[in-house]
């Protein structure tokens, strides 16, 4: 089967990773979580992500005027 957005579904939760914000998810009821055999070590965290680039300067009187005005 395909699910669409919109649809609605049973589903069992089999795991939450709390550290990443996820759950796991499944479709088949009769399944047994994998996770009822033991607790998982979390991951370790991810890196921070770099900051986004600087805009480049601008290239004409125009722009450069627009953007003295934008930082006022």
């Amino acid at each position: 089967e395909v699910v669409k957005t919109g649809d609605i579904v049973k589903v069992k939760v089999l795991s939450i990773d709390l550290v990443r914000k996820r759950i796991a998810l499944t479709m088949r009821l009769n399944e047994t979580p994998a996770a009822a055999a033991g607790p998982r070590e979390p991951r370790a965290p991810r890196p921070p992500t770099r900051p986004a680039p600087a805009p480049p300067a601008p290239s004409t009187a125009m722009s450069a005027a627009l953007s003295k005005l934008r930082s006022r």
